[in-house]
């Protein structure tokens, strides 16, 4: 999972989310960073192209990402040359980071929360978080589609991309037992939802659904390392965790209860419409 934004210092707003004021590295996101990886997001690298593609990012756009964690999709974002890039991140040694790589006119990195963050009615065109939602409580799943609707124009769009539970029709014992064990083993209060879920939660909050698109939970697969990150940056991931035995362990964990629960769980982009 992406580094996310994913509690905050005295001027930022009281409510809290899953991130600190400094790396935690016991968090999975934040350990498979450690060891060299830089995408991290749950449909990898294709699934955030194709996401991007559905919100066509324009040179006159206003655009504003929650939690760009280590600057991966922002460093995408900005070659398209929008209007304006805000990124909006709670997590304070992950602004620092992001500051360094992104900066010049009409671009900043501003410390707040997206449940709450610190940006104007109606002030963006484009509004998209990555691999966050999917690691808050569902209350605060709303509160963050609440306030990309009130910073977006009429018409704007919002995109999103996390972890889908599959098939809708799912058991609640079973959802239940898959956060649980998500939660236990990347040290995050993962709360995935399906398909049917987010999207009533995007029309709960005055959005319509105009793009759905998945892709297998393979973030920790050889293949999609490597498509990923590259062969040779693949192969200094590996180094990286084989030098690291308690790394190892806790990523062969992930890896593990990845596969567990391939067949009931995706990665899933959506783009909404405010209405």
């Amino acid at each position: 999972m992406e580094p996310s934004a994913a509690e905050t210092r005295k001027t930022a707003a009281p409510h809290s989310s899953t991130a600190n004021q400094h790396l935690n590295e016991d968090q999975g996101h934040w350990l498979l960073a450690k060891m060299g990886k830089k995408v991290l997001r749950p449909g990898g690298k294709e699934l955030t192209m194709e996401l991007l593609g559905k919100l066509h990012i324009a040179t006159t756009d206003d655009v504003v990402e929650f939690a760009p964690g280590l600057g991966f999709t922002a460093g995408i974002t900005l070659a398209k040359n929008p209007g304006s890039y805000t990124g909006v991140e709670l997590n304070e040694e992950a602004a620092g980071i992001l500051r360094r790589k992104i900066n010049g006119p009409k671009r900043e990195i501003v410390i707040g929360n997206a449940c709450c963050c610190p940006l104007k009615n109606a002030t963006a065109d484009k509004v998209y978080g990555e691999a966050m939602l999917t690691m808050q409580a569902d209350h605060r799943k709303a509160e963050i589609m609440r306030e990309a609707h009130r910073i977006l124009r009429p018409g704007g769009l919002y995109g999103i991309h996390e972890i889908a539970l599959t098939p809708d029709a799912m058991s609640a014992e079973t959802k239940k037992q898959i956060q649980h064990d998500l939660a236990t083993t990347i040290k995050v209060n993962a709360r995935p939802l399906t398909r049917a879920e987010w999207t009533a939660m995007l029309e709960a909050e005055g959005f319509a659904v105009e793009s759905v698109m998945t892709n297998p939970m393979h973030l920790l697969e050889t293949s999609r390392i490597i498509d990923d990150e590259g062969f040779f940056r693949t192969l200094k991931i590996t180094w990286n965790i084989l030098t690291h035995p308690k790394a190892r362990r806790r990523i062969l964990d992930m890896r593990n209860v990845f596969r567990r629960y391939g067949p009931s769980m995706q990665a899933i982009a959506m783009v909404a419409r405010k209405k």
